[in-house]
């Protein structure tokens, strides 16, 4: 690990500019947006359960050690600062606090990325670490590195694992399924009016990490529209909740 954090340990941004040697000219800014790369490492103050400073309530989840994390609303995965955060080629430090109001992190290890999704605002999983020297891709991150591709524009025919979280596998199923959560049923466009149009998130009912080199994507049977809420308490379970077990869930209450 490149920065001497300790993993439970809390730090303010303060606290961080002197461990990075951030100069003044330099500090706040980017800093207090959310997430920034400074000396070719990124930073992530995520906010859980709790609306950010500015007011904004993302629906970022501590789940185990992944952290289900939400960008800035008016990014996507293809922003360049985010592209470059989800290289891989950097270490990632993540930090989380459950109270806006306290200057204080807690700081939760560096992030490898395990999922995303192509959505406004992004959608990322990171893995939290101890430690990482170096950041691996090998093995389990194997996938990730295929994903990662298609985010600097490789292209190819087939939908394939690399493929899944593209715009045509989530045209696919949302043209089939439309855009109701198939848990709850809650539709964004008729809540929230036309700010709500075509927002939903899309979901794997083959988990990510059981999927083999070959697999190729079927649209209308391995994805599903779910909530941004749905679509975290699916993933609270290892395996995965399924799309009926949680329906059941919602009938008993």
């Amino acid at each position: 690990m490149k920065h001497p954090f300790v993993v439970g340990d809390f730090y303010s941004r303060k606290d961080i500019y002197k461990i990075v040697n951030v100069p003044i000219h330099k500090q706040k800014g980017a800093w207090n947006t959310g997430y920034t790369i400074y000396d070719d490492s990124a930073f992530i103050f995520a906010n859980l359960g709790v609306p950010g400073t500015t007011g904004h309530d993302y629906a970022n989840l501590l789940v185990g050690n992944i952290l289900h994390w939400y960008s800035k609303t008016t990014d996507t995965i293809h922003v360049p600062r985010l592209k470059r955060i989800m290289s891989g080629e950097i270490e990632v430090y993540i930090f989380t606090r459950t109270d806006s109001k306290n200057v204080n992190f807690i700081f939760q290890g560096l992030g490898t990325l395990v999922d995303y999704d192509d959505i406004k605002p992004a959608y990322v999983a990171w893995e939290l670490h101890k430690d990482i020297t170096p950041i691996p891709f090998s093995n389990s991150n194997a996938k990730v590195k295929e994903r990662i591709k298609f985010l600097e524009g490789t292209k190819t025919t087939s939908i394939t694992t690399r493929y899944e979280r593209n715009p045509k596998a989530r045209k696919e199923c949302l043209d089939h399924y439309g855009y109701d959560c198939q848990v709850c049923d809650f539709n964004f466009l008729n809540f929230y009016g036309d700010i709500g149009k075509d927002y939903i998130h899309v979901h794997h009912l083959v988990e990510i990490s059981t999927i083999g080199d070959t697999y190729e994507i079927d649209p209308i049977k391995d994805l599903r529209p779910v909530c941004p809420n749905c679509h975290a308490i699916l993933h609270k379970r290892k395996p995965a909740f399924s799309i009926n077990e949680l329906k059941t869930m919602l009938t008993r209450k």
